[in-house]
């Protein structure tokens, strides 16, 4: 359902789910329903940012390194010398991050821009788009 092309589809992918499993899996469900607002709020972003959106890899790789190296060093002393290397770690991470794709888009976004299904209502910035 989240990879559907709209929101109605989604929504419809949704209903199906919820009525198939309902009885099979009640805790995914209610999990799903309890987050419904949640779940499908990326549809009003640009559609170029969804697969950012909906991918969580920075974070787990960033503390994946963190974790590693954590691990390695069995303790790393005091509180401060393992924020600082956290930090630092962070620090060396970012350098292999890759750009936002549609981040021309940002500003539009933080302004309050509207988009529905990922293409935005104003006829001007469809052309940015």
């Amino acid at each position: 359902m989240h990879l559907a092309d709209s929101k109605k589809a989604a929504l419809s992918e949704y209903d199906f789910f919820v009525k198939t499993f309902e009885d099979k899996y009640p805790a995914a469900v209610k999990c799903l329903t309890k987050d419904f607002d949640q779940l499908f709020s990326f549809y009003n972003f640009p559609a170029v940012h969804w697969q950012h959106i909906r991918t969580t890899n920075p974070i787990e790789s960033t503390f994946a390194t963190v974790r590693l190296r954590t691990k390695r060093t069995k303790g790393c002393g005091s509180r401060d010398a393992t924020l600082t290397m956290v930090f630092q770690l962070a620090r060396e991470a970012e350098k292999r991050w890759r750009k936002l794709r549609g981040f021309k888009l940002l500003p539009y976004v933080l302004e309050g821009e509207k988009f529905i299904d990922g293409i935005p209502e104003n006829e001007k910035l469809k052309k940015v788009a």
